[in-house]
């Protein structure tokens, strides 16, 4: 993705790191901070954009919590004996992307000072595209085989909360 979307998104340093610690931690995962102006490991986009590397996600207080929601998210999808062989590039899978986009907006409902409605708004501010026009509109309205996905997953219940 491009930076020149960086002053329209809410950044990891906006939150508390605590609060993403502890979401990645319910799913087993380890996030990592990487020192201000450091490269970001398994960060596939570059610049300040997450990374994963096994159980770990890794982000700076620049890179954007959209961002580490859903890098999280592919590895949460994942059973965790498959996590190991991750780095940087988490699949090929377009049922696996668009299930990942919308298990990111309901982790940002577990941090408190997010939420869905600034996740929906930093997804389209970055450039996330969907048919219907928004991240809001797909997750609402079109993304009935990424809920499916994720039911079949057990990551979902039938009333569409995390499990």
């Amino acid at each position: 993705m491009s930076e020149t979307h960086a002053d329209n998104v809410t950044r990891v340093r906006e939150i508390a790191w605590s609060d993403c610690t502890a979401l990645l931690a319910r799913y087993g995962l380890e996030l990592v901070r990487v020192a201000d102006g450091e490269a970001i490991p398994g960060s596939f986009w570059g610049e300040t954009e997450a990374g994963i590397i096994g159980h770990c996600v890794y982000a700076r207080a620049d890179t954007p919590v959209h961002s580490l929601l859903h890098e999280a998210g592919h590895l949460i999808v994942l059973p965790a004996e498959q996590r190991g062989d991750v780095h940087t590039d988490a699949t090929d899978s377009i049922d696996e992307e668009n299930a990942v986009c919308v298990l990111q907006s309901l982790l940002a409902e577990r941090l408190p000072g997010y939420g869905r409605d600034r996740l929906f708004a930093d997804m389209d501010a970055w450039g996330y595209t969907f048919r219907l026009g928004s991240a809001r509109a797909y997750v609402e309205q079109d993304a009935g085989d990424a809920w499916a996905w994720l039911q079949q997953r057990g990551l979902i219940d039938a009333d569409r909360q995390l499990a």
